[in-house]
């Protein structure tokens, strides 16, 4: 199990968007139980979850992107990261990321191919965005799981590496002599 986000540093919870990218979803065609599960893990984290729902459109993925990272520290897509014309979640993040963090999809990958070698064909991106971590997870059920599964052990690090405080930024800090 996952460490508490709160941790002991007293802090307040952190807040998370869980965005469902899906055409059939957005019409309520389907069921979210891929956007349902990641909210209920990151519930049981300790973090404030907000949900979002939008269709498989890079403009509609990347405004939302854009437009909800202040005050939250993660936002987790699902949907839109397979190998057909409408998934594009993934150029839709790459398009507003400040930069990308090649590792966590690919560990989620590593940890998915233990069940299925299909996987690897996930097109999962990560990166960041305004000190907020945007990670793509994908669509299916049995996907999100096992890289929310994957992530679980590295998220609370990374989001507190984000949060800071940077001690290589610190005042009166030297750096060795041609960095």
């Amino acid at each position: 199990m996952a460490e508490k986000v709160t941790g002991d540093s007293g802090r307040a919870p952190r807040r998370a968007l869980v965005v469902t990218v899906s055409d059939r979803v957005s019409v309520g065609g389907r069921d979210d139980a891929s956007g349902d599960h990641l909210a209920e893990r990151l519930t049981e984290m300790g973090f404030i979850v907000e949900r979002a729902l939008v269709p498989d459109e890079a403009a509609d993925i990347s405004k939302l992107l854009q437009s909800s990272v202040d005050g939250r520290a993660l936002i987790l897509t699902t949907g839109g990261t397979g190998l057909t014309p409408r998934d594009i979640t993934p150029q839709a993040t790459k398009s507003v990321l400040e930069y990308e963090i090649p590792g966590i999809p690919e560990l989620m990958r590593a940890e998915g191919a233990r069940s299925t070698p299909y996987a690897y064909l996930s097109r999962s991106v990560a990166g960041v965005l305004h000190r907020c971590l945007i990670i793509n997870l994908p669509g299916s059920t049995r996907g999100a799981r096992e890289s929310m599964a994957a992530l679980e052990p590295i998220l609370n690090h990374a989001l507190g590496t984000l949060a800071g405080p940077f001690d290589h930024d610190s005042p009166g800090r030297t750096r060795p002599s041609g960095s």
